[in-house]
């Protein structure tokens, strides 16, 4: 299992989460590309520190709203969605060539990652995007208790896909991520959290009811926007080394 965080998406003077901090502690950073979040100068730097980490560089790209932080819906055609998303990727890529790396995965912002997930015209464009550009990069999606439509169509495309889950999210019977605008959306308490990594280990996760759903990912996402959470962080690397290293 594969650690991944949101990164670089912080804004000049303005700082978002704390980088530095939770680099050495993940596989795979998910870099703002500057619409969502982050400028030129964050980008850079965020992709040194993934470098000198020996992170794998994924680029994070979002709708163009810094104001509501990616987390709005923007209609787009589903043209515009392969422009927009290759537009940020390309500006990272280009950065990562200063630093001699490149993009190596994509995974989707906020609302767009709800959409690419809830809507199959967004994410086949999601799929064109990544199969045009000439790094071949995967794209990183949710995984669900059936992924076979999203597979059908990347395979259709040859774009290799990356199943992600979350250790500090709600999860509905159906599988999807419970809204943030329902109470218990998003879990709080670490002793929960580190239950749920466990059982993701396991290849499986309990539902908001009680209900136990087959989930078979290969990242998880992980959070250091604080001291407790990078704490946290630290504490799901060891458990995910003990599965890995077996009884």
């Amino acid at each position: 299992m594969q650690l991944n965080c949101d990164m670089g998406e912080s804004f000049g003077p303005w700082q978002m989460g704390n980088d530095q901090a939770v680099m050495p502690w993940i596989d795979m950073a998910n870099i703002a590309c500057g619409f969502h979040a982050s400028d030129p100068d964050i980008m850079s730097d965020t992709v040194k520190q993934a470098v000198d980490c020996g992170v794998t560089v994924g680029a994070h790209p979002g709708y163009n709203d810094k104001t509501g932080f990616g987390r709005r819906p923007i209609p787009h055609a589903p043209e515009s969605i392969t422009q927009l998303v290759a537009y940020q990727v390309g500006a990272l890529d280009a950065i990562c060539q200063q630093h001699g790396t490149r993009v190596k995965y994509i995974k989707p912002h906020g609302a767009l990652y709800h959409e690419m997930m809830n809507n199959p015209d967004v994410f086949e464009a999601m799929v064109i995007a990544a199969a045009s550009m000439d790094i071949k990069p995967a794209l990183m999606i949710q995984a669900l208790s059936n992924n076979k439509p999203q597979k059908k169509t990347a395979d259709r495309y040859r774009v290799p896909l990356i199943y992600e889950a979350y250790a500090d999210r709600a999860y509905d019977d159906h599988g999807m991520l419970v809204s943030r605008s329902l109470p218990g959306a998003v879990h709080r308490d670490s002793a929960l959290i580190l239950e749920q990594t466990r059982c993701l280990l396991s290849g499986e996760v309990s539902t908001i009811s009680g209900k136990r759903l087959k989930l078979k990912a290969d990242s998880l996402c992980v959070h250091g926007d604080n001291l407790d959470a990078i704490a946290l962080v630290q504490q799901i690397r060891q458990l995910v080394m003990s599965a890995d290293s077996g009884p």
